[in-house]
């Protein structure tokens, strides 16, 4: 029997990983994505009625405390903890850095492409007057658009608005408003051109440059030390923060991750958060279009969430009741922040209602508690019964009022309210508050008058529109470099092809005939008898263009980046023109009198009305595109009449695996994407994380537009459409 006991203690322990084994630990899992949490005491969980209740009471508290309290004192020495980054005056900034949002560069509350400027007082107003303002801004310059043509992720910094100068304004006019900036760095970023030197030196190298605080590891468990250590010998140190949880030697030198967690009714406590109270967990929860539980997590912990609505150009906004409830926390976290990396931080800190959690951060004489109230419905009455003394004050800190104790056997039973889902905290301390502590209270007072649920929690998308293409006059059908395509009740079917989203609301795009964006659209459109060009505009046909009409965009990086001196390379004529932009495509095809085509122009130009999948028909032949180029660097594009045999049913050429062809805009309020069909062949390798191809008649790509600068590529072209009598 005595046997039987030890055998099944150890499956019970091995269930909770090898560190339980060796540390004797009931509650702490091993690290793994959204696992990386401790789970708080047993008592705590809702127990069926058949099931007997545990009690909850301090002595089962103290029990689960000197548990987790004795894992981490062995972990730190287990992994050989240093704290030396987190007592670094330069990262200090980490420590209160609660919240923290994830933006576009192409987010049109940033960059004005009419006013060619950055806009970030614009941005940043907007954040305070909906949720409080934020701390932290990752700014995010690469995916979804890295792989369109072979510019790597500082290249495409490199080639916003200004350039690395134009970047490192916009840094200084963040730090101005006192918000710390972030970058993101891709090490899945193997198939476009390559650094000269390593890559924790190319990188570090351009956050100096730009004057940038932090850099955020896409898809990374953890960023290398080797990158903090460039960043080191640059004398321009950067706080780094993975997206996923890192092994917890890492802790050391990653003084900020992200938690992407699965969320239950009691909350736990993050491991990295226990293991050091410094360091700094920014809940990111991206998809999800409530941010009850990333926001009660997150204050239950002291630390800090990810404010993501803008994602991948995908429309994901806070709701007015999220956005209060940011506000509130947002604001006592800030007031309390010198309490919140307290080491005497004690979670679950006994609370006399079902449901309601509450964290102890004491600091010298004085503690604050940080507490959630998990259930749908309001809970009021006692709270807490903490301990007390002669002198000593409390503060229900949310509704910025002091509390008037019942003491019971030596106990101070404290009294309020919390709304359902929604928050408390309190404040113990002697004599008067300070200065800074009543103007939290004051503040604090003012702002929960209103109750938390009377804000609107609802969802919605935002509104977008199809950027008008004007007609052009009519034209005659002798058009010899114009091919007619008929009048046509014509099925246009189509998909995007982003990697991300699914088929939620807001994927993709919005037909002028559809409410929503959305990734699968079927419709019968009314096409009328138009031209389309018969092949994609070439360089030669670009450079008489620019010959008669001295066409000189105003923003003009990048503009015709293959020619030199105002000309194309040698046996480059009858090569599609790239490095142009949207709006340079618009202007040639005026020149011309033409217009861009309609996406379901282009898609009944390349698929007649037999559904075909391919321009000649349903079987995929290598000889009617393009070998692909799977270099690092991209190669020229091929003549557009290299390859008769990929004509459409009309004999349009060069539809697909070239260039890809500007069609149609759309714009909401945050977002300019354009929709581009017939993919390219240029195909970066080593990574899923690329811009999709989409050689299909059914699929077309959709590319996030900044400003024209940013917005050329080498594999990007585009061909006229005009209207017929």
């Amino acid at each position: 029997m005595h046997r039987v006991l030890i055998a099944i203690a150890w499956l019970a322990a091995a269930n909770l990983g090898s560190s339980a084994i060796a540390q004797s630990s009931l509650y702490v899992p091993l690290p793994a994505f959204k696992q990386a949490m401790i789970p708080g005491p047993s008592c705590l969980a809702y127990a069926e009625p058949w099931v007997p209740q545990s009690v909850c009471d301090d002595a089962t508290h103290q029990i689960w405390l000197s548990d987790v309290r004795r894992w981490r004192s062995e972990r730190r020495v287990r992994i050989g903890y240093s704290d030396s980054r987190y007592t670094d005056p330069r990262m200090a900034w980490t420590q209160s850095a609660f919240m923290q949002t994830q933006t576009m560069v192409e987010d049109r509350y940033l960059y004005d492409p009419a006013a060619r400027r950055y806009t970030v007082d614009r941005y940043l107003d907007d954040l305070k007057a909906r949720y409080g303002g934020v701390d932290a801004v990752l700014i995010w310059p690469t995916y979804p658009n890295i792989g369109i043509d072979d510019r790597n992720q500082i290249d495409l910094l490199r080639s916003m608005p200004g350039g690395t100068a134009g970047v490192k304004g916009m840094v200084a006019d963040f730090h101005r408003r006192g918000v710390r900036v972030l970058f993101p760095f891709m090490l899945w970023d193997r198939g476009t051109h390559e650094p000269d030197v390593p890559w924790s030196n190319a990188l570090v190298t351009v956050m100096a440059e730009v004057d940038a605080d932090g850099m955020n590891g896409d898809t990374q468990q953890g960023v290398p030390l080797a990158f903090s250590l460039a960043a080191d010998a640059t004398g321009h140190p950067l706080a780094f923060q993975p997206e996923m949880p890192p092994a917890d030697e890492a802790l050391a030198w990653n003084v900020m991750t992200w938690g992407q967690y699965d969320f239950d009714f009691v909350p736990k406590v993050d491991r990295y958060r226990w293991l050091e109270t410094r360091h700094m967990v920014n809940i990111s929860d991206r998809w999800n279009r409530s941010k009850v539980d990333d926001l009660q997590y997150a204050f239950f912990n002291g630390e800090g969430w990810e404010s993501w609505e803008n994602i991948w150009g995908i429309w994901n906004g806070v709701s007015p009741r999220d956005g209060e409830a940011t506000r509130r926390v947002a604001t006592i976290e800030r007031g309390v922040a010198a309490f919140l990396t307290s080491a005497e931080w004690e979670p679950f800190y006994p609370t006399t209602r079902f449901g309601i959690f509450a964290s102890r951060w004491p600091k010298g004489d004085q503690t604050v508690w940080t507490i959630v109230n998990r259930n749908e419905y309001d809970v009021d009455g006692a709270q807490l019964a903490v301990e007390t003394g002669d002198g000593v004050r409390w503060f229900d800190l949310y509704h910025g009022i002091e509390l008037k104790p019942i003491i019971e056997h030596g106990r101070a039973v404290l009294s309020f309210p919390i709304e359902a889902k929604g928050y408390g905290a309190v404040l113990a301390m002697h004599g008067e508050p300070d200065p800074a502590m009543k103007a939290l209270l004051a503040a604090m007072k003012a702002m929960t008058a209103k109750p938390l649920n009377s804000f609107d929690a609802t969802w919605r998308p935002l509104t977008q529109k199809l950027v008008a293409i004007a007609p052009t006059g009519l034209h005659d059908l002798s058009r010899e470099d114009m091919v007619e395509i008929p009048a046509a009740e014509y099925d246009f079917k189509v998909r995007g092809v982003e990697i991300e989203g699914s088929d939620q609301i807001g994927v993709d795009v919005a037909y002028p005939w559809e409410r929503e964006p959305r990734r699968f659209h079927q419709h019968v459109v009314s096409v009328k008898r138009f031209l389309i060009d018969r092949t994609p505009v070439t360089n030669r046909q670009y450079k008489a263009f620019m010959d008669a009409s001295h066409y000189r965009p105003a923003d003009d990086g990048s503009f015709l980046k293959d020619w030199n001196r105002g000309t194309y390379p040698d046996a480059w004529a009858e090569k599609p023109v790239t490095w142009v932009s949207l709006e340079d495509a618009r202007a040639y095809c005026s020149w011309a009198g033409r217009r861009l085509p309609h996406e379901w122009e282009w898609q009944y130009a390349a698929q007649g009305s037999d559904g075909r999948i391919y321009p000649w028909g349903n079987d995929w032949r290598e000889d009617a595109v393009p070998t692909p180029d799977r270099s690092r660097k991209r190669l020229p594009p091929a003549d557009v009449t290299a390859h008769p045999t990929g004509a459409g049913p009309f004999g349009v050429l060069d539809l697909i695996g070239n260039v890809w062809q500007w069609t149609d805009e759309y714009q909401d309020e945050h977002t300019r994407a354009a929709i581009l069909r017939g993919g390219s062949s240029f195909q970066p390798q080593g990574s899923i994380w690329y811009f999709p191809q989409a050689y299909r008649n059914d699929q077309h790509g959709k590319l996030l537009l900044m400003a024209p600068s940013r917005d050329r590529s080498g594999a990007i072209g585009f061909r006229c459409a005009a209207d017929v009598q």
